[in-house]
This record gives C-alpha cells, sequence and structure tokens, in this order.
C-alpha cells in the first residue's frame, strides 16, 4: 500500500487549493492509498529559520515524522508573486534540514536521505500555465524539484499547474478536480 503525504501551502482550507487536496486525498483513498494530510495554515510553528539548531515545535517534529512516513509527497499550493507563499517557504525552511533530509559527509560533500520517495507538486495560479512558464521559467517549480526535493533525493518530482484559476468558472475547476481524481489513482 502507498503512503501518500499531502501538504497544502495555503493558509486556507477553504480554498481552491484547499479543494485540490481533498480531491486528491479522496480519490487515492479509493484507490487504496494511505493518505496523511498536512494543512500548513494550522500548523503551529516559526516559519523563520534563525538558527539551524533552534527548537523545533511539536508541529514540526510531527511533519518530520510524516515525511519520513511517506512514499509519496504531494504539494499543493498557489502561486503568488511567481513563487510558493512564504507559510510553505518557511515550512521547507523548517523542515528540510541536515541531518534530517540529507548529511554533509566529511570530504565536503553530502549525502541525501530521503531516497526512494516521489512528489508531486500541484499548483494554481491566475495567469495562464504557459505564462508562467515562458516569461516566469517555472522558477519554483525548478527550486523544488532540483534545489529541494532532488537535493534530498526525492525523485522523480511530477508538476500539475492550474490557471487561470481567477478567470475560470464552475465548470472549468470540476474539469480540473477530475484531472486531481485521475492522477491521484496512479
Amino acid at each position: 500500500m502507498k503512503k501518500t503525504l499531502i501538504i497544502l501551502g495555503h493558509n486556507r482550507t477553504d480554498s481552491f487549493c484547499g479543494a485540490i487536496a481533498k480531491t486528491y486525498a479522496k480519490s487515492a483513498k479509493l484507490a487504496g492509498s494511505e493518505i496523511e494530510m498536512l494543512n500548513l495554515g494550522e500548523l503551529k510553528f516559526d516559519p523563520i529559520l534563525t538558527d539551524r539548531n533552534m527548537k523545533k515545535e511539536s508541529d514540526i517534529v510531527k511533519a518530520q515524522a510524516l515525511i519520513l512516513w511517506a512514499d509519496h509527497l504531494v504539494f499543493v499550493y498557489p502561486n503568488w508573486w511567481g513563487a510558493a507563499p512564504a507559510l510553505l517557504k518557511g515550512f521547507i525552511d523548517r523542515t528540510f534540514l541536515s541531518d534530517f533530509a540529507f548529511e554533509y559527509t566529511k570530504k565536503g560533500g553530502y549525502r541525501k536521505l530521503l531516497t526512494g520517495k516521489t512528489a508531486h507538486l500541484i499548483m494554481t495560479m491566475d495567469a495562464p500555465p504557459w505564462y508562467y512558464k515562458i516569461v516566469c521559467g517555472n522558477a519554483w517549480q525548478s527550486i523544488m524539484k532540483k534545489n529541494v526535493l532532488g537535493f534530498c533525493g526525492i525523485k522523480p518530482v511530477k508538476i500539475t499547474m492550474f490557471g487561470s484559476v481567477k478567470q475560470s468558472d464552475n465548470n472549468i475547476r470540476k474539469q480540473w478536480l477530475e484531472k486531481v481524481e485521475n492522477l491521484a489513482k496512479k
């Protein structure tokens, strides 16, 4: 049985990102996956990494345990100003730390500690996806895929983008949620 952790990087569960996360969870569970969900807006932690040795709040300890537990990580988040919300960036800064996600070697290199896991990034935006790809160069996805998840050994990392949410109607959003259902079944 596949163990999937869904990380909602939007501060509100009643957002369209929240609907995507819930739809993914329901569909993956029906397909036989074991599901856990982290709603970052509900966690209690300081998103500002001031020191690598700063005390980990209980929600960060729980999040790290769930990341270790999972075979597959699903990040659902909006694109704000070409990147993920500060809440998600702060969560990554506080959880994907050395001696958890990677470790430095004596020879000056590093070892990936989260190998054997896969990930899927699902991002919403007010711009159309082609605009984000061409004008912004898929900046945040590249950072997540290569600099964060890849650096820690998580691969492959799939990417799905939905936009323009602002200009979408209920029919388009329903089609997007059906796509999410199909992605979660795989």
